[in-house]
């Protein structure tokens, strides 16, 4: 019976609808119960194959069919498609042959690589398998492009660098967030035995000088380096390099949106109804104090639009340990890191994340190139369908449920999300907590969970919703070992 009710389950959470409404052939159906049977087998198979590459799997494997599926869409590298068309203004301001940039590396990298060559601490919450996908105890799907940055260095091929790529974390479900998400990262190093007379502060301020001016609005209150807030990394950089270093960072930066948000504001007026707001507010932008384990000093760049500022990107002076570990000891420069879904929301008008993941030519037909940007036009809005579920948690001197981290010390909510992408897939806008408890006797915690079932190309029927969400609670109870209420 649960085989049964698994299948159907499937087949809702990844069957499509034609513009007229038919449903697709028997043979498609057939497809997709094929691949529900790989996806129940995972985990008696010795090895995975991703991208012609095997690897063997092991008690760390936590990575469904269902993620690796994303692994050839590369969204990025699709010449009209918004990520992309994101990907090449950006890149359109970092221009060869200062900066290479790096946009097909492959998503399967080393633990060393995604954390120990950046310095992330044995106990980090990032290295846990509720927030990383694990191939096995020594393999990951990157989380992030700074996998790679270390390799980068220390091929040491060009002044500066991009990377963008595809990038993979077990997360919340709703429309700002999805399991795969691209980034792109830059940086920009100067080398000491190279700049005349080894004067880092006087090359960097003459690479400025040969930068374009920009007529942006400005706020930056703060000083570069501030002893507890915004350190100097004394014992590698002198203030003078800093200064020098973060207003070279700073220029780049703010050319970045000067390029975007220029584009967003003509592609604002060309709508039927233009936004006034849009159109008579100037360009502004402000850098905001951070702290970020890669850089110091760091900062975050926001740009008031629509009436309120907005977060774009981190940055800052790249931590010389990182340099000093990939062997060029004698660089100094800066680093920044964006979300391209983040910035092509903005930039397109796109209010949902999973749109960019639509086969939909109703979605797609509306991109085309840098030159001229659109904004989005929806096709679709259909109605929403929540159904809640809820569930005790399982104390450790409980006998109900049945697995290890049924325990609410051991209970961490991206497994929830996980099974209910897994089940539901893009048929889900987003899963929120609406409720807990604990019980004044027993001490049991109670959450209570609401999905809003939700397609973006047809009208899901009640039906339809129920056996997902049926199978949802199945799958928490045989996968955490809860107990429904």
């Amino acid at each position: 019976m649960k085989s049964t009710a698994s299948r159907r389950a499937l087949r809702l959470a990844q069957d499509r609808w034609t513009t007229t409404g038919i449903r697709w052939s028997c043979q498609r159906r057939q497809s997709l119960l094929v691949a529900f049977q790989r996806l129940q087998c995972t985990n008696s198979r010795s090895n995975l194959e991703i991208e012609g590459q095997t690897y063997q799997i092991d008690s760390w494997t936590n990575v469904p069919q269902s993620i690796l599926s994303f692994v050839p869409r590369r969204l990025h590298l699709q010449p009209s498609h918004p990520v992309s068309l994101t990907r090449k203004l950006i890149e359109s301001r970092f221009p060869s042959p200062t900066y290479k940039h790096h946009n097909d590396l492959s998503p399967v990298v080393t633990v060393a690589q995604n954390f120990d060559s950046l310095g992330f601490p044995a106990d980090h919450p990032g290295r846990n398998r509720s927030d990383t996908y694990y191939i096995n105890k020594d393999t990951v799907l990157r989380t992030h492009t700074s996998a790679h940055e270390a390799d980068i260095f220390r091929q040491n091929a060009s002044e500066g660098y991009t990377i963008s790529a595809d990038v993979y974390r077990r997360d919340a479900v709703d429309r700002s967030h999805y399991p795969v998400f691209h980034q792109m990262e830059g940086a920009r190093m100067w080398d000491r035995r190279k700049v005349p007379g080894g004067n880092i502060a006087k090359a960097v301020w003459d690479d400025l000088a040969k930068m374009p001016n920009h007529d942006l609005e400005v706020e930056d209150p703060n000083p570069t380096i501030h002893p507890e807030r915004n350190p100097l990394q004394a014992e590698h950089h002198s203030q003078e390099e800093v200064e020098a270093v973060a207003a070279h960072l700073k220029r780049s930066l703010e050319g970045v949106v000067v390029e975007l948000f220029s584009k967003a504001k003509q592609a604002a007026a060309t709508v039927d109804a233009p936004d006034p707001l849009i159109q008579e507010e100037p360009l502004r932008v402000r850098w905001v104090e951070a702290y970020f384990p890669f850089t110091s000093p760091s900062w975050e760049l926001e740009v008031f639009w629509q009436g309120d500022w907005l977060e774009i990107l981190g940055c800052g002076v790249t931590k010389q340990d990182l340099y000093i570990n990939a062997g060029i000891p004698n660089h100094i420069g800066w680093a920044f890191g964006v979300g391209l879904e983040r910035v092509a929301m903005l930039l397109f008008s796109i209010p949902d994340i999973r749109l960019f993941w639509s086969r939909d030519m109703r979605f797609l037909s509306q991109f085309t190139t840098i030159e001229k940007i659109n904004r989005f036009k929806s096709f679709s809005k259909h109605p929403a369908c929540y159904k809640d579920v809820a569930f005790w948690l399982r104390s450790s001197s409980s006998s109900a449920g049945g697995g290890l981290r049924s325990n609410a010390q051991d209970f961490h909510e991206n497994d929830v999300m996980e099974i209910v992408r897994i089940i539901g897939g893009d048929l889900v806008e987003d899963v929120r907590l609406v409720d807990e408890f604990q019980h004044p006797v027993s001490g049991r915690k109670s959450l209570c969970y609401r999905i809003n079932y939700r397609s973006l190309e047809r009208t899901l029927t009640n039906e339809e919703a129920n056996e997902m969400h049926e199978h949802v609670k199945g799958e928490l109870v045989n996968k955490l070992g809860v107990e429904l209420r």
